[in-house]
């Protein structure tokens, strides 16, 4: 019969996770007002080991009321910085090591699978309205998609950072040994 896992079981699960996890990610988020959104991604990138997040243009900061009612306190848990011109965000995350990948439709974007995640990258998420910014979008080192077979043009921007993110991680943990 199978049973939830207690919470020392989650606890034991997650720590071998960790162990087998060496890549770092960031997240910049690019103009993203809505702070259920902002919420939600801050969980998600907690939940997936985000080391880093730099807010950019007029992104809602996770201290607002609405976005801690979504992140549950995780915002404690992620490194964030103030917004700051979009620009300045990319070359923060450069000089600090990552490949910037920004998620967004373009001509020469590539599918995410198809992405070179399976390293320390900064992925880049815009707005909820016109997504990122020309100028985010040429200071970035290179542009992926998220695939779409459904009549819908887009996904929301939480549930777009937290596919990407989990496709990070999925490229990095795929070759490991069955346990």
């Amino acid at each position: 019969m199978r049973r939830q896992l207690r919470p020392t079981d989650v606890k034991r699960l997650n720590r071998t996770w960790r162990r087998n996890t060496g890549n770092r990610l960031g997240l910049i988020l690019e103009s993203v007002t809505g702070p259920f959104n902002v919420g939600s991604i801050f969980r998600s990138a907690a939940a997936f080991g985000v080391d880093q997040i730099w807010l950019a243009g007029n992104s809602t900061p996770p201290t607002n009321p609405k976005a801690g009612k979504t992140a549950l306190g995780t915002d404690r848990l992620v490194t964030w910085h103030e917004a700051v011109p979009a620009t300045e965000a990319v070359k923060a995350a450069r000089d600090d090591g990552f490949t910037v990948l920004a998620i967004e439709l373009t001509a020469e974007a590539v599918p995410l699978h198809k992405a070179d995640l399976g390293r320390d990258v900064c992925l880049v998420v815009g707005s909820e309205d016109h997504g990122c910014s020309p100028a985010l979008l040429d200071a970035a080192d290179g542009v992926c998609y998220i695939p779409q077979v459904g009549r819908v043009g887009s996904f929301n921007v939480a549930v777009a950072a937290a596919i990407a993110l989990a496709e990070a991680r999925r490229q990095e943990w795929q070759n490991l040994p069955d346990s």
